[in-house]
C-alpha cells in the first residue's frame, strides 16, 4: 500500500498556523506603523489649524470623524499622532530591551556576588510604579516625551532582565557553551554570536507585549496632561482635549483616539503572545 503524500499551498499553511484573531491583529499592528511613517502625506488637514467656528462639527466629506472643540480635523490629528503615539512606546523598549539583555546576561554569566546585586537591584525597581517614577521626573524636567520615555524604560528593564538571566542560564548550561570554551572563544564572544541570538525571538516577543503597555502608560500620561506638549498631536491628548467635547455632547473626538489606543494595544499584545507561543512550540 502506497501513502500518498499531499503539500499544502503556501496560503493554506499560514491560515492553518494562525488564528484569525492573529491575523487580524497583525495587519492592524501593519495599518499603524503604514499610517505613522507616511502621516504627512495621509492627513488631509494640518493638524493644528485652528477654527472655532467649526468647533465640534458633525462629520461631513470634509472631515470624516468631524472636527474637535478647538476646531482641528480630528481623522488629521489621529493620524499625525500615531507618530508620537508609537515613538514613545518604542524609545521605552529600545532602551529596557537593550539594558534588560545586557544586566541579564551579565548577572547569569558572572553569578556570584554581581548576580546577588544585579538581582537586589532589579528587585527594589520592581518594588517602585513606572508610572509614579515617570510623574516624579516629569515634575521635575516638565512636559515633553524624553522624560517619561525614560522613567518607562527604567521600570520595563527588569521584566527584560529577568527573562533573559532565566534564557541565559538554560543556555550556559548547554554542551555547545562548554565546547566553545574549550576552543579558546571569549565569553563575550559566546555571548554575543551564540547565546543571545539563540534566545532572540523570546526576548523579542516579550518585547512586542511591553510595546503595547508603554504605549498605553504614555497615553495615560498624556491624559492626565504630563506627556507631550498641548499642540502635538498625540492619541492620549487627543482623549484629554476631547473631554470639553464630551461635557457638550460631542464623545466622538474622545472616543475614537480611545478605541485606537484600546485597539492597537490588544493587537501588540496578541501579536507578542502568538510569537511567544510559537518559538515555545519550536523549542519542545
Amino acid at each position: 500500500m502506497t501513502a500518498v503524500l499531499t503539500r499544502r499551498p503556501g496560503l493554506a499553511r499560514i491560515r492553518a498556523a494562525a488564528p484569525p484573531l492573529h491575523i487580524a491583529c497583525l495587519a492592524l499592528v501593519a495599518v499603524v506603523v503604514l499610517a505613522a511613517l507616511l502621516a504627512p502625506w495621509l492627513a488631509p488637514h494640518d493638524p493644528n489649524t485652528v477654527d472655532l467656528g467649526d468647533a465640534l462639527a458633525a462629520p461631513s466629506a470634509a472631515h470624516p470623524f468631524g472636527v474637535d472643540a478647538a476646531g482641528r480635523d480630528t481623522l488629521s490629528r489621529l493620524v499625525l499622532g500615531a507618530r508620537t503615539s508609537l515613538l514613545g512606546p518604542l524609545g521605552v523598549v529600545a532602551f529596557s530591551t537593550v539594558a534588560g539583555i545586557a544586566i541579564g546576561t551579565a548577572a547569569a554569566w558572572r553569578g556570584g556576588w554581581l548576580d546577588s546585586v544585579l538581582s537586589r537591584s532589579t528587585e527594589l525597581v520592581f518594588a517602585f510604579p513606572g508610572m509614579l517614577l515617570a510623574i516624579l521626573i516629569i515634575s521635575v524636567y516638565g512636559e515633553g516625551l524624553l522624560a517619561p520615555v525614560l522613567a518607562l524604560a527604567v521600570a520595563y528593564t527588569p521584566y527584560v532582565s529577568r527573562l533573559t538571566r532565566s534564557l541565559v542560564l538554560v543556555e550556559r548550561a548547554r554542551p555547545y557553551v562548554s565546547s566553545y570554551r574549550v576552543q579558546g572563544h571569549s565569553a563575550l564572544q559566546i555571548c554575543l554570536r551564540h547565546v543571545l541570538p539563540n534566545i532572540a525571538p523570546v526576548v523579542l516577543a516579550q518585547s512586542a507585549i511591553n510595546f503595547g503597555y508603554a504605549l498605553m502608560d504614555l497615553a495615560g500620561l498624556s491624559f492626565l496632561g504630563l506627556g507631550v506638549p498641548a499642540l502635538t498631536p498625540d492619541w492620549g491628548r487627543m482623549v484629554f482635549d476631547g473631554q470639553t467635547a464630551v461635557q457638550h455632547g460631542y464623545p466622538l473626538s474622545a472616543i475614537l483616539p480611545c478605541a485606537v489606543i484600546v485597539l492597537t494595544v490588544v493587537a501588540f499584545n496578541v501579536v507578542g503572545e502568538r510569537w511567544a507561543d510559537l518559538v515555545a512550540r519550536r523549542d519542545r
